[in-house]
């Protein structure tokens, strides 16, 4: 059976694609997945998954995971200087800023060991599995793909894709009249993604095509991570008459529900001396959740310290006023423009797409959809499967995804001028992938007999938001201006040096020649030849080697 798992922030959604009996018939279809004990029923919502952590005992690895935590009280329990409880650790995994790490019964745990454990927990009670698709946020960085890759190396499936998450989402609501220009605006607990996607029927997809035998051997869709006996792309039996989903454009920003969370907490905070913890984050959660329904929300705290009791409320007027002061609707518009021009460059004016889908938890806020009819007409915002839009594209069947480089790629190399180490730009985003043609660089030795050349190479990004640790809060703040984020792939002693010099290096004159290409599974490869020698000395190496 066919997997697909949107592993969010804030909440986790599982859904399968396989032939389910219905009044003694088989019928093809995909359907949301209950797990036992791990998922909320909360009613008038999908089967969601809690992305919640407990850690009983570190050493043993036994954790509570998703509803069993809040089941449990675990998410408001208050534990002095031993935090067992996690909440928004995906956000974290992966993020080059300083983490806070506990220790816990002798042993650290950090962000990627929780992940490991909630995603673990859930994929173990899903039957008949043969594979997974993860979805993944616009601006994720390589070693949080990495992160997955780790994981699925220890999971016994045959074959694991990744796929990013608002072109997932493009496919999870569906085409209705042959081709569209869809514009997703995916806004969760941790990250806001925009894409705007094209998809694309051709006519050449008949009726009779549709049912041919060849037309039901497709698989799920996205860039392979993993693959059984056979290491061929399963799309390839469909290709020819594929349905296409092209990225025309994408922004991402590390920007979410859990922010608007913490900027109520450190209201409550300012205005009624409140003790900022994880029972007034839940209440300030619920109440975020209250306000999507209400015009006025509020929720009592009692602090069993002090004996003192606080009643926190909030109307929306206020609640807006505070997402403008921490310039919420700015980082909207920006995010916006930015898919503006990038579309503009494709002669592609926003007011002729065909339709803007709110997708996330955080899309469902009054303010955001407020904001989003100012800027488009309400016929055509959809937002009728805000949850499970992106589980349920991430498994469809039957297209072929065209997609670019969201995030540039770098050497390091040492800066004269200032003294310190920069970064120059060999791979430029933007850029589809495959690449057509590999990008050359041309090395030399710089010290008498070297005995081999080293290169460090980074993914690149561009961000305006700053994550950091208040206390053992993940928070973020917005900055005057962008600034670099570069996550290098392979710094250790280990993996620096690509290629061993035989004679050895003099200075003064060009010795090796690096090719760097990318491949159709958006992998960096390169290529090395000693240009004394003529020799080949690596040949379309991963830097990053996923799986």
């Amino acid at each position: 059976m066919h997997y697909a798992i949107d592993f969010g922030t804030s909440n986790t959604v599982i859904a399968r694609i396989g032939d389910f009996s219905e009044d003694g018939s088989k019928r093809s279809a995909v359907e949301t997945v209950k797990l036992a004990g791990l998922s909320s029923l909360v009613f008038g919502n999908p089967s969601l998954i809690p992305s919640l952590v407990y850690v009983q005992d570190a050493q043993t690895s036994q954790v509570l995971v998703g509803q069993e935590v809040r089941d449990r009280g675990l998410d408001i329990k208050l534990t002095k200087g031993e935090p067992r409880f996690f909440r928004s650790f995906k956000r974290a995994i992966g993020n080059p800023a300083p983490v806070f790490v506990p220790e816990l019964d002798g042993r650290e745990v950090t962000f990627e060991q929780v992940g490991e454990w909630f995603l673990l927990r859930a994929i173990a009670q899903l039957p008949d599995v043969e594979s997974i698709v993860f979805t993944v946020p616009v601006d994720s960085f390589e070693p949080y793909r990495q992160w997955l890759g780790g994981i699925c190396e220890r999971l016994e499936v045959k074959q694991v894709r990744l796929l990013d998450e608002p072109t997932a989402a493009a496919l999870g609501y569906g085409i209705t009249r042959g081709d569209e220009t869809l514009l997703v605006i995916d806004f969760g607990g941790g990250t806001l993604d925009l894409s705007l996607v094209r998809l694309t029927l051709p006519q050449l997809l008949s009726q009779s095509a549709e049912n041919s035998p060849a037309s039901k051997q497709k698989s799920p869709l996205g860039f392979l991570l993993k693959w059984g006996s056979s290491p061929v792309n399963a799309l390839a039996n469909t290709q020819s008459k594929a349905q296409t989903a092209k990225v025309l454009a994408k922004v991402g920003q590390t920007l979410g529900g859990m922010d608007i969370d913490n900027w109520l907490v450190d209201y409550f905070h300012a205005t009624q001396a409140v003790v900022k913890n994880s029972l007034v984050t839940r209440l300030a959660e619920k109440i975020k959740i209250e306000l999507s329904s209400s015009e006025q929300a509020n929720e009592v705290l009692f602090d069993d310290e002090t004996f003192n009791s606080y009643e926190l409320q909030l109307d929306r007027a206020q609640f807006n006023q505070i997402l403008e002061q921490h310039q919420f609707f700015a980082n909207l518009d920006a995010a916006l423009e930015q898919i503006r021009q990038q579309a503009m460059r494709q002669n592609l004016e926003l007011e002729n797409i065909d339709a803007v889908l709110l997708v996330g938890g955080t899309a469902q806020i009054p303010a955001v959809r407020d904001w989003t009819l100012k800027h488009f007409p309400a016929e055509k915002v959809k937002a009728d499967k805000p949850f499970e839009a992106i589980a349920h594209g991430a498994i469809s069947q039957g297209w072929e995804v065209q997609d670019f480089l969201y995030h540039s790629y770098g050497v390091r190399y040492w800066d004269k001028r200032y003294k310190r180490h920069n970064w120059h730009t060999i791979v430029k985003a933007g850029q589809s992938y495959p690449l057509p043609k590999p990008v050359e660089l041309i090395l030399g030795a710089s010290m008498p007999d070297q005995p081999s050349i080293e290169l460090v190479i980074g993914e690149l990004g561009e961000t305006n938001i700053e994550v950091y640790f208040d206390s053992d809060r993940l928070v973020t703040r917005t900055l005057d201006k962008n600034q670099v984020s570069v996550q290098p792939l392979n710094d250790r002693p280990e993996s620096r040096t690509i290629a061993l010099l035989n004679p050895l290096g003099k200075p003064g004159s060009d010795r090796i020649k690096v090719l760097f290409t990318v491949d159709s599974q958006r992998t960096l490869r390169i290529t090395v030849e000693d240009l004394l020698t003529n020799e080949l000395l690596t040949e379309s190496q991963a830097v990053v080697q996923l799986i």
